[in-house]
């Protein structure tokens, strides 16, 4: 069962594409977009990351940070960024520590939830039902953006 919003988002600090550590401390202030996902260039997660690829330009100016979240590790999501010219860095969990914490955690890989924390570090919308192909239009739609 997902967190539910208007709960505190749990802190962590895990590494990106290119091995950076990234916590969302780092991001106090601006609204982040966290969203977990089974695995890197699959079908669907194909999808989803090209709807935020397609639609990156929308987010940025705006204090908005996007994260993908797999247990894949640092080179598998290089290898997918590079493939699909993701312009948003990719999280790797795997130690699934990020997935336990978002309660997401699908028995070895991540289900398909996003996130939208606040700048003060509160989940505002939880997004269990996902459409791939139209996810980063809809949270844009629903920011008002």
């Amino acid at each position: 069962m997902a967190l539910t919003a208007g709960t505190a988002a749990p802190a962590f600090t895990t590494k990106d594409t290119n091995g950076n550590s990234v916590s969302l401390a780092d991001y106090a202030g601006k609204t982040v977009v966290l969203y977990f996902y089974p695995k890197d260039d699959t079908p669907g997660c194909t999808k989803e990351a090209c709807s935020f690829r397609d639609n990156y330009s929308a987010y940025q100016g705006k204090d908005i940070a996007v994260f993908g979240v797999s247990g894949d590790d640092e080179s598998s999501h290089q290898d997918f960024t590079s493939k699909f010219n993701l312009p948003f860095p990719l999280l790797a969990d795997v130690d699934h520590s990020l997935m336990k914490a978002y309660d997401v955690d699908g028995g070895g890989y991540a289900q398909r939830v996003t996130y939208v924390i606040n700048g003060q570090g509160q989940i505002d919308k939880v997004y269990t039902s996902v459409n791939t192909d139209t996810h980063a239009t809809d949270i844009l739609a629903d920011l008002g953006l």
